[in-house]
């Protein structure tokens, strides 16, 4: 008896070995599945098109007042802006540009028309790109101008980290996120001009470059008529390129890592 006892138990151990149950059968498929996956994803990979998005900072304003204009409307290029303009249109003019959309404000209209001339295309418009909103729209209040210190403006600074005195930073991130997303959409395999403004295109960058949001003013990287362009393979962004086409015909003190002053 005990002889056949041990001959059942070996013949079930067999039948174990040669019938993997489909447990086992899903385990091998997830293994096979996942050798598979980098040969997957190098074909995607060399499938998938190059899309490049130049985000254009406007060029600059007419503000005899030196206020903070935000989304005010009135407030046009002033003449060494057009011609900021008219550069940008002519350092772009080679490149494979299929899409040119902008912000709402006049500046930025005006900033987007040259490009759009040269390439024989019509400006679309996206609110998503405009100004940050700010408590102080319509009054001077620039960098190093002293108003921090006013005990009036006080209960609007509370916290730099939001910001308290305008548009919450992550608001300005999925927005500008879903505006240059959707023209990378409409220039598949070209390229896109975005006109915006400095807040919301330095507040892109420092998320997609996984930087904090909250930030010193004076540092930014985006000088008048500059272009932070964001290079997609597919869906995705693989890189983050930075230029100042027109960077001759900036003022010293409106560069980059210097910028004074009221307007974005």
């Amino acid at each position: 008896m005990t002889g056949s006892a041990d001959s059942d138990r070996d013949d079930k151990r067999a039948k174990s070995t040669d019938s993997p149950t489909p447990g086992g059968a899903a385990v091998r498929a997830a293994e096979e599945a996942a050798e598979r996956a980098p040969e997957r994803a190098a074909r995607k990979a060399a499938t998938a098109e190059k899309t490049v998005v130049h985000v254009l900072r406007h060029g600059e304003v007419h503000n005899p007042g030196g206020l903070l204009y935000g989304r005010l409307p009135g407030y046009h290029l002033s003449e060494l802006g057009r011609e900021m303009a008219e550069v940008v249109g002519e350092h772009l003019a080679g490149r494979d540009i299929t899409h040119v959309v902008a912000s709402p404000l006049e500046r930025a209209q005006e900033t987007a028309e040259p490009i759009a001339r040269v390439r024989g295309v019509e400006i679309a418009t996206d609110r998503r790109l405009i100004e940050a909103a700010n408590v102080f729209e319509g009054k001077a209040f620039g960098v190093g101008d002293g108003a921090m210190s006013r005990p009036g403006n006080w209960k609007h600074l509370y916290n730099p980290l939001r910001p308290s005195w305008g548009e919450p930073y992550v608001d300005q991130v999925v927005r500008m996120r879903g505006a240059i997303d959707a023209a990378r959409d409409a220039a598949r395999g070209h390229e896109a001009v975005c006109v915006s403004h400095q807040l919301p295109i330095w507040i892109l960058r420092s998320h997609v470059e996984r930087r904090r949001l909250w930030h010193d003013p004076r540092k930014r990287q985006c000088t008048l008529a500059s272009l932070t362009s964001f290079t997609y393979l597919g869906d995705e962004i693989i890189s983050v390129g930075y230029s100042e086409p027109a960077i001759e015909l900036v003022p010293a003190h409106l560069r980059a890592g210097g910028a004074r002053g009221a307007g974005a």
